[in-house]
């Protein structure tokens, strides 16, 4: 989705529709969880505090021979995909080389994987929404079950392995499905739809744009971009269903598209795409309450520009936001233990459309999924300093919508 009402053009939803279309410092704190007042936006006069002297985590050892990618894109578009690109990466040249294409699922626009790498998960993005699960030692698919709602757009499986959590844009609903040992899921469980608070300016209902779980596995969070909330909820995960202790509003309009904790658990950022700002959120573990801080720049200036997804090092230093419009990625320092965020730089993103943006699980590797240019990115991440260096010529995928590296 792009900003504004939601419309249709030939089935789509104006989500899909404006994705085929076509660094000043900034500082905000947020204050500890248990603070009762909102959170505070410095003077930008105000020294910077300096960065702990912690020792850095030692990166994980970097996989010897190529490493499987998988490519979500969208099979019902012109120019699209015909089902889930499969391709495999160099670890330490971050070269792609495409091997194929894993055909029968429609429109896969976003893709997880189970904790235990054995299975692969699949929206199907249409009126008919649909979560379809993929096995990966033979690429059997194990079945697809209904979400319940149109336009499924993200999903994420609960830290147990057991249940799978995805979000219906279209419906502004989100839905849970178990999964069974052999990966497969099961029928739904639960299904909640955003009945309120009422759609913000320019929108014409709810639309659930994100379900994960939040690091201490007590709650899940739904970020809904038509009603401007964050909705956390607490999984009973002996039924699978779902009851809400907890709502947080951003300001009227921001359109919150996607959350990101950092590793303490304490803090989250969130990519808000209308209004083209982020923000830093406290979180508390304990009641699943979230406190939303003040917007700040996402450094790409007064042009158009649609926040898509932000991702944190394991180490919690650095941060990355993908910039649609502005085709970049904004990098952030992670300051004060997670609580504020430091605009370095904007980086050219080497493609149209940074719809999505991944790490490989070593860290060492940023991939971005460049919708309109049917590309992907690669680049390399300096642990030292955040820094990224392009990996070569970005790899050329149809309607590139999403890249997960294992």
């Amino acid at each position: 989705m792009g900003g504004g009402a939601e419309a249709t053009r030939g089935g789509w939803s104006r989500r899909r529709f404006v994705g085929a279309l076509a660094g000043t410092a900034a500082v905000v704190i947020v204050p500890a969880p248990a603070a009762p007042k909102a959170p505070k936006t410095p003077d930008a006069a105000e020294p910077t505090e300096p960065r702990a002297a912690t020792p850095r985590p030692r990166a994980s050892a970097r996989p010897a021979g190529p490493r499987p990618l998988y490519l979500g894109t969208y099979t019902s578009v012109e120019g699209g995909g015909a089902g889930i690109g499969l391709a495999t990466y160099d670890p330490a040249t971050g070269r792609v080389t495409g091997t194929g294409t894993l055909t029968g699922v429609a429109d896969p626009s976003y893709l997880a994987v189970h904790p235990d790498r054995r299975t692969l998960y699949a929206v199907d993005e249409r009126v008919d929404g649909r979560v379809t699960a993929v096995r990966l030692a033979d690429r059997r698919i194990l079945g697809a079950r209904s979400t319940g709602g149109a336009g499924p757009c993200h999903l994420s499986v609960h830290p147990t392995g057991r249940w799978l959590l995805s979000a219906n844009y279209t419906s502004g609903s989100v839905a849970v499905h178990p999964i069974d040992t052999s990966g497969a899921l099961g029928e739904r469980t639960d299904l909640v739809t955003h009945s309120s608070p009422p759609p913000g300016p320019g929108q014409q209902g709810p639309h659930a744009h994100q379900f994960i779980t939040s690091p201490d596995g007590g709650h899940v969070l739904a970020v809904d971009l038509g009603t401007d909330t964050v909705y956390t909820y607490r999984l009973d995960t002996t039924k699978g269903t779902l009851t809400e202790v907890a709502r947080a509003h951003t300001r009227p309009g921001a359109g919150p598209r996607h959350l990101t904790f950092h590793p303490g658990g304490r803090y989250a950022y969130l990519a808000n795409e209308v209004d083209n700002t982020v923000a830093v959120c406290a979180y508390d573990p304990t009641s699943g309450r979230l406190t939303i801080g003040a917007p700040q720049p996402t450094g790409t200036g007064q042009g158009t520009n649609y926040p898509a997804q932000f991702l944190v090092t394991a180490d919690g230093w650095y941060a990355f936001l993908a910039n649609r419009g502005h085709n970049s990625l904004t990098r952030y320092a992670v300051e004060a233990g997670g609580s504020r965020l430091r605009l370095l730089d904007t980086v050219p993103v080497a493609g149209d459309f940074p719809r999505q943006i991944a790490f490989s699980p070593d860290g060492r590797l940023l991939f971005a999924a460049n919708q309109r240019s049917g590309t992907v990115s690669v680049f390399h991440v300096n642990a030292a300093n955040g820094e990224l260096r392009l990996a070569g010529e970005p790899f050329a995928s149809p309607v590139a919508v999403c890249a997960l590296p294992l």
